[in-house]
């Protein structure tokens, strides 16, 4: 039976919704159902979180052909990827099981339905990608997915992309970065507890939703959401977390990993319509990658939920 663990419970109690989460509960399983399993087959693209091992923890995507994530049985999901070589958890992922399993957290989405599923386990290594045995499944509102269809680049241009694929590392955000994250519509997060089990989960909102407030400092608002708050949960008993924040023209991606203060106060969380609460992230590495993924995608149609920008 699911339940949940004390940072959750405690961010619920803060935010006085408690009975919410207890009826959003039943969205929380430990097998895949064979409609989710119809859905997965259909997608060319998984988010991933985990933790490398220096001990940050890090979002990257994998992407492929329809039918590179499969559902073997309802409690093990395969992927037939891994990250690049270049990625920040590609040394997890390639050595996960022979070094002991990788606790990951995952998200799938599907921009042009605005339908997403969410799932975290442990991975082990298996042959070209990696085998998850499930934890958590959990079903997810479509709030605040921008809508966007998708193309793969053709393999010869995909191979001229990825034989011009630069990699840029750093402990602040340049001037382009900042722009890049300050524009942007859509992130990703991961998180883990203080058991390390992990976590992926999408944040979206109208361009301008993420503030930067330094090179080092980012904010965003928290949203009416199902009350769950497994990320919040998980970033009160441990502050690290990995964003990544794709770039959905070119393929590029930008991975910042760090960690978080909620703000509860009052005051602040007004200045920002929508905010249930504030989350503030400290920058403590950035790595940008070019031509990261061979998907292109449309300009977005964005949510109706989405919240106005001041």
């Amino acid at each position: 039976m699911a339940t949940y663990h004390s940072g959750e419970l405690a961010v619920q109690q803060r935010a006085a919704l408690t009975d919410q989460a207890r009826f959003s509960l039943g969205g929380i399983g430990d097998s895949v159902p064979a409609v989710a399993a119809a859905f997965l087959a259909e997608q060319p693209m998984i988010v991933v979180g985990s933790t490398d091992r220096a001990g940050r923890i890090w979002a990257t995507q994998l992407t492929g052909a329809p039918g590179f994530l499969r559902v073997p049985d309802p409690r093990t999901l395969v992927i037939d990827a891994l990250p690049l070589p270049e990625d920040p958890l590609s040394a997890v992922m390639v050595q996960a099981g022979a070094e002991g399993p990788a606790r990951i957290g995952m998200i799938a989405i599907e921009p042009a339905t605005r339908r997403r599923m969410r799932m975290n386990g442990t991975a082990v290594r298996d042959g070209g990608g990696l085998r998850v045995d499930l934890d958590q499944v959990i079903a997810n509102c479509p709030k605040y997915i921008q809508k966007r269809d998708h193309h793969t680049l053709p393999p010869s241009e995909e191979a001229r992309a990825a034989g011009a694929r630069t990699v840029t590392d750093g402990t602040e955000l340049s001037a382009a970065q900042h722009r890049a994250v300050s524009t942007a519509d859509t992130f990703f997060i991961a998180t883990a507890s203080d058991r390390g089990d992990a976590d992926a989960s999408h944040r979206g909102g109208n361009p301008g939703f993420v503030r930067v407030l330094s090179p080092t400092l980012l904010r965003w608002p928290d949203y009416v959401g199902n009350a769950m708050f497994l990320t919040l949960g998980n970033l009160m008993l441990n502050p690290a977390a990995g964003l990544v924040v794709p770039d959905w023209e070119t393929g590029s991606t930008l991975q910042l990993t760090g960690t978080t203060r909620i703000v509860w106060d009052a005051e602040e969380i007004a200045r920002v319509p929508g905010a249930q609460r504030l989350v503030e992230f400290s920058v403590e590495a950035v790595r940008e990658i070019s031509a990261a993924s061979p998907l292109r995608w449309t300009a977005p149609g964005y949510s109706r939920f989405n919240p106005p920008v001041a």
